[in-house]
């Protein structure tokens, strides 16, 4: 019963409707006393005939709105307790939502997504269950229970009421064992469900690669062990489960027929009247519910339990990233400096970035160049914050930038990153994403800035094109320009373009750069690519090699100094001059 123990801090905070709910259902509980009463009652006065038609007509008033009470009344404690266990879902799956959205990069390179959706699914689910019908099954059970016993001992027979209870304590055993075998159970059937999430986005996300490889053979294979793995679990889960409901019917089978046995010879001698005994195994067709609902509760408890761990250690994972005590509320401005002595990532011992030092001035434009995990990539993230620098700083205006709030930090920051994400919606939306607020002349604006604006109008439904998951519908090319429009509708400080024009060709990454020095006269721009085309007109481009700078200067000044930009630089100008057929 430990979940009720974790559970405590929501319980508290729904004290009144819990106890509301489960004071109506105690007075239910009392209620349903009445019936067996009235039932023994009104067989004692047939056997006694002395049953008259005014104590019919009042027996079956009395049993009337019992039975009318108790309708109202249910209908009142369920939406008490099972509606507040519907708020314990909403708030788990907020607290997880804005956990995930606050988590680094390395979070999400440990968890899979299909594992994180199954969180705010499923488990959540079997914890609500636990808020709602294991709460409604743990009061019902001991106080119909409770009050069916002291009904039958202490107004019918103590002495028939012990010799029906012996067969208790082995069901308490049974069950006891049962739950705790479906605790360790239920935990892996909850992380094969997980598994088979995984497998299923991770299968939808990349089926235009299986289709290209014709792996749709293989991957449906697999998809069918992962979910039979998955049924296998879960009916390890349901024979457990299936244990509950016999060992509980053959216990209350035994009661009975003690009852009968025992009540039958009390009656002959005596000690009761009929009556007393049709009201006796009344009550005990009473307990039945009660017996039932702690086998099910077991269920329910074992299962929220293995879900509430499973989140509670989602949870328990520590944000890496977070503001200073006294950090800036500002929107920073102003020069950067960058002073790297070694950056290493999170769990890995070989830096990837040192001996880092530079500086660009505010309006100034930035190249950097590279092989392909030179760190170009994350010299930019160090920028942005997505992790924190242990050795060395970066200088953005007049401080650090762990000293500025980082939804200010990256208020200032346009990312261009190079797998660019659009949403499932309209290119109009992706592109306002920034700034909802948006006029639509402010969205055409940016999309004839980023040169994306005259493909739009190609599309039917133009800027209301519903660009599909992940930009599906559109090609390379068109989703790079929409993420460069995304981004200069911040109009932000810093424009940071991440490799983002490597599917455009030469004269539409012209026409952007262009449109880009026009507009965005006195902010701060920085690029990557490996076309060093994109970067010549820089008014500092840095080579970067293993981590560490090998070059850096402007375009003039690295073609004279006969390192590996010239030589690059070249032989891009050759494969040029090669694809125009030599012009």
């Amino acid at each position: 019963m430990r979940i009720f123990l974790d559970l405590k801090w929501f319980f508290k905070q729904e004290k009144k409707a819990y106890l509301s709910g489960v004071g109506i259902l105690l007075f239910v509980a009392m209620l349903q006393m009445i019936p067996p009463k009235v039932i023994g009652f009104i067989a004692d006065h047939v056997k006694q005939g002395t049953l008259t038609k005014t104590t019919l007509l009042e027996s079956i008033g009395v049993l009337a709105a019992v039975g009318i009470s108790m309708y109202v009344l249910r209908y009142y404690w369920r939406v008490m307790i099972f509606g507040s266990s519907v708020k314990l879902s909403q708030q788990l799956r907020n607290r997880l939502f804005e956990h995930f959205t606050s988590m680094s990069p390395s979070f999400y390179q440990k968890r899979r997504i299909g594992d994180l959706m199954a969180h705010a699914t499923n488990d959540l689910s079997a914890i609500q269950q636990t808020a709602g019908a294991g709460v409604l099954t743990l009061v019902d059970s001991l106080s119909t229970g409770g009050f069916v016993v002291i009904a039958m001992a202490f107004t019918i027979s103590w002495k028939l009421t012990l010799i029906c209870l012996l067969p208790m304590p082995v069901m308490v055993i049974l069950t006891s064992w049962y739950g705790n075998m479906l605790h360790k159970t239920f935990h892996k059937a909850q992380e094969a469900f997980s598994s088979l999430n995984d497998k299923t986005q991770e299968s939808i996300t990349g089926i235009k690669v299986i289709k290209t490889f014709g792996q749709e053979k293989e991957d449906i294979e697999d998809f069918r062990n992962q979910s039979e793995d998955v049924v296998q679990k879960n009916l390890v889960v349901t024979k457990i489960d299936s244990l509950f409901d016999p060992t509980i019917s053959i216990i209350v089978g035994i009661s009975f027929f003690l009852s009968i046995v025992f009540g039958s010879k009390y009656v002959l001698s005596g000690e009761l009247t009929i009556g007393q005994l049709i009201s006796f195994t009344a009550y005990l067709g009473l307990l039945i519910w009660p017996m039932l609902a702690f086998g099910w509760l077991f269920n329910i408890v074992e299962r929220g339990r293995a879900s509430y761990d499973r989140v509670s250690e989602l949870l328990s994972e520590k944000i890496d990233i977070l503001d200073e005590e006294f950090a800036s509320d500002d929107v920073p401005s102003g020069d950067i400096h960058y002073e790297i002595d070694e950056f290493t990532y999170p769990g890995e011992t070989t830096p990837v970035l040192s001996n880092i030092y530079f500086s660009l001035m505010e309006g100034e434009t930035l190249g950097i160049v590279g092989k392909t995990g030179a760190g170009k990539t994350t010299l930019l993230k160090l920028l942005i914050r997505e992790y924190e620098i242990e050795k060395g700083s970066i200088e953005f205006g007049e401080k650090k930038t762990k000293e500025y709030k980082l939804g200010k930090l990256r208020e200032a920051i346009g990312y261009v990153p190079q797998d660019h994400f659009l949403f499932s919606a309209s290119i109009a939306e992706n592109i306002a994403f920034t700034n909802p607020s948006a006029g639509i002349d402010e969205i055409h604006n940016a999309s004839r800035l980023a040169n994306i604006h005259e493909d739009i109008l190609q599309f039917t439904d133009q800027y209301a094109t519903v660009v599909g998951e992940r930009g599906v519908s559109l090609s390379g090319g068109q989703k790079q320009r929409i993420s460069i429009a995304r981004a200069l509708m911040m109009n932000p400080e810093v424009l940071i373009l991440d490799d983002s024009l490597s599917a455009v060709d030469a004269k539409t990454e012209e026409a952007i750069l262009s449109a880009l020095k026009q507009n965005r006269e006195g902010k701060t721009t920085i690029i990557t690519s490996h076309r060093l085309s994109a970067i010549q007109h820089a008014n500092l481009i840095l080579v970067l090699d293993n981590g560490t700078i090998t070059e850096r200067g402007t375009h003039e000044q690295l073609m004279n100094a006969e390192g590996w930009y010239k030589e690059m630089f070249l032989r891009q100008q050759l494969e040029e001059l090669v694809e125009h057929g030599g012009h």
